[in-house]
């Protein structure tokens, strides 16, 4: 009979007491990224005997996706500038100032870094907030007292059920959309023109990464090198965090993959796009190249999420399109989302001006015969 005995074994083993004893992380360590940013940001304000900063970053930390995370941080932090500047808690907030917080950002400036300023300088001297941006502070406030109300004891009331948010057209996107002849140049410009040529192979596998895996631009730049794998005959990449929350393989065409190879050239280890020191590149930094690469390319200027917009309008296209396949390549959880690129596209491209427009040319030309 084998011992099981941990003196003969020389298993380790710690009694209760002791076990407990020594128990001493922070459950905040677990926190997000975007939950600790906002807690450090309140506490600064607030200090550590106010219970606004844990309960916000517990909030934060509560939401599923990390794009959610960082839009509701965002949108709470204009909310809680508001009601400090009227003199109020945030979390004593009542109808009447939630409902002047919706009438203060349809006229604020926003803040907008100083040109020739210090680093990190900002002046609200920008535009007021778009109405996207509106509601998103609104629905981060509504979240936050929905969120309260679930953990108080007492209950809360939420001081913007009643608040309206503003309509947002479905079929509207601020974003200009690339044809696929306009888009196929936009990378081209990636490989072969891209100012620092040192950077040509990082952005020009970023946005075949972006573009054929149809991804948002956070699930791609959280992911790391360690996350690409091979499963029943394809390339994937396994995204921890997708919107919505949950996990995902995204198949990687042989273009992508190519082109990932050749930027990667060995390396098996660390972001999957990172800066020259190794760093995990960040946003800004995805913004400022594809405004750099749409001037060069002599096309207008737009966002990264302009690119999954791009390849879902495209794939829609299609003769062979299959809307429920491109739904669940985009990761929409609802059909209707993605009906709605064919919808934008359909605005556009059938327009009755254009028979109009060709008429009146054509009377015109006439006319002046």
């Amino acid at each position: 009979m084998t011992s099981t005995n941990p003196a003969t074994t020389g298993e380790l083993v710690r009694s209760p007491r002791a076990t407990l004893s020594t128990l001493h992380s922070d459950p905040r360590d677990l926190w997000p990224e975007h939950a600790r940013r906002l807690y450090d940001f309140l506490i600064a304000l607030y200090g550590e005997d106010d219970v606004l900063p844990p309960l916000a970053a517990a909030w934060i930390a509560h939401q599923r996706s990390m794009n959610t995370q960082k839009s509701y941080a965002r949108g709470f932090r204009a909310f809680e500038e508001f009601a400090r500047e009227h003199g109020t808690h945030p979390m004593a907030v009542k109808f009447g100032l939630a409902d002047a917080f919706r009438m203060w950002m349809e006229t604020t400036p926003t803040w907008v870094r100083v040109k020739g300023g210090q680093r990190g300088e900002m002046a609200r001297t920008g535009k007021p907030y778009a109405d996207a941006s509106r509601k998103n502070a609104l629905s981060a406030a509504s979240s936050f007292f929905v969120y309260l109300d679930k953990v108080s004891d007492d209950g809360v009331k939420n001081p913007f059920d009643a608040v309206q948010r503003p309509y947002i057209d479905p079929t509207y996107s601020p974003t200009p959309g690339y044809t696929e002849t306009e888009w196929a140049r936009f990378v081209a410009v990636a490989r072969d023109e891209h100012r620092v040529a040192a950077y040509r192979k990082r952005a020009y596998a970023l946005l075949l990464m972006l573009y054929t895996c149809c991804l948002r631009i956070d699930s791609l730049l959280n992911a790391r090198v360690e996350d690409l794998g091979y499963d029943k005959g394809h390339r994937v990449l396994l995204l921890e965090k997708v919107k919505g929350g949950g996990r995902k393989k995204k198949p990687i065409p042989p273009v992508a993959w190519d082109a990932l190879q050749d930027y990667l050239a060995g390396r098996e280890t660390g972001w999957l796009f990172c800066t020259a020191s190794g760093q995990q590149l960040d946003e800004p930094a995805v913004w400022r190249l594809l405004q750099s690469l749409a001037k060069r390319a002599g096309l207008p200027l737009r966002g990264p999420h302009g690119i999954k917009g791009d390849a879902v309008t495209h794939a829609l296209a299609k003769p062979n399109a299959r809307p429920d396949k491109v739904q669940q390549w985009a990761d929409h959880k609802d059909s209707r989302t993605t009906q709605l690129y064919n919808r934008r596209r359909e605005l556009l491209d059938d327009s009755p001006g254009y028979g109009l427009a060709a008429d009146v040319a054509g009377a015109l030309a006439a006319d002046a015969d």
